[in-house]
């Protein structure tokens, strides 16, 4: 009877799994995503993943006007710009809100400013999401799910498994000047079924130093991708390899995995 039971819960956890996956997770499957809309991933960063043949997510916003000098951020032109190129552009809401703090109706402002923007400018409506300055809330994402949205980008400095996280908490690591060798250790985790998943900001980030990615590093993390053949793309690529819909209802959300690391 025990050995009955051991078999029909191992088939349940494996069905489970092979329905939320839609096919095998390859190695060195990187996603590359780029917060805050700078100019430098205009400027800089799209044309060297233009070059490189990679895919990328642009989650953009719009700083508060007390930002000293607005020439240092993307305008919607260039923004536009990035999805003719056929790069994402996603939501990371409209001022940088902390969503810690948000009610369901400010939220969801926040959200239907970036969408209203999308849709005057013919980029199609963003169904991905990253969280400003990683503040995670566990109310919000019900609403997330009404939206229609996807994929929401957390931190957490980890590989992304999608058996076992839920897609609106997706793990990532944070680049900056400093980190070289962690986003490298990071890139080996990129097996198993595990996906790697790095956020960046500005390449350079003139106004936020502390998440500043130099030019030359970036050059060299991308020229690593490509020696070692990784495949990178866009967060929205990620539906070729994930039945969202099932990760949405079979995965309970963990915040605390996040907030640990």
């Amino acid at each position: 009877m025990r050995s009955v039971l051991l078999f029909f819960t191992l088939s349940v956890f494996l069905n489970g799994h092979s329905q939320i996956l839609k096919k095998q997770i390859p190695d060195k499957l990187v996603v590359l995503s780029f917060d805050d809309a700078p100019a430098s991933q205009y400027s800089v960063v799209a044309p060297l993943l233009k070059k490189f043949g990679f895919g990328a997510t642009f989650f953009v916003c719009e700083f508060p006007p007390n930002y000293s000098d607005s020439t240092l951020y993307m305008n919607w032109r260039q923004i536009k710009e990035l999805d003719n190129m056929g790069f994402e552009v996603a939501n990371h809401t409209r001022t940088h809100a902390n969503v810690t703090k948000l009610s369901k109706a400010q939220f969801i402002n926040e959200l239907s400013y970036i969408e209203d923007k999308c849709d005057s400018l013919g980029i199609e409506k963003p169904t991905n999401f990253a969280y400003p300055g990683y503040g995670l809330n566990l109310e919000i994402l019900p609403f997330l799910n009404e939206l229609g949205y996807r994929f929401a980008r957390a931190g957490g400095s980890r590989a992304y498994n999608p058996l076992i996280d839920h897609p609106f908490l997706v793990p990532s690591w944070a680049t900056d000047a400093e980190n070289k060798e962690t986003i490298m250790a990071a890139l080996e985790q990129a097996n198993n079924g595990k996906i790697v998943v790095l956020t960046l900001h500005g390449v350079p980030d003139i106004e936020h130093p502390w998440v500043n990615t130099p030019p030359e590093l970036f050059t060299a993390y991308l020229n690593y991708l490509a020696a070692h053949n990784f495949t990178v793309i866009a967060l929205r690529d990620l539906h070729k390899y994930i039945n969202v819909d099932e990760a949405l209802q079979t995965i309970v959300p963990d915040i605390k995995k996040e907030l640990a690391n």
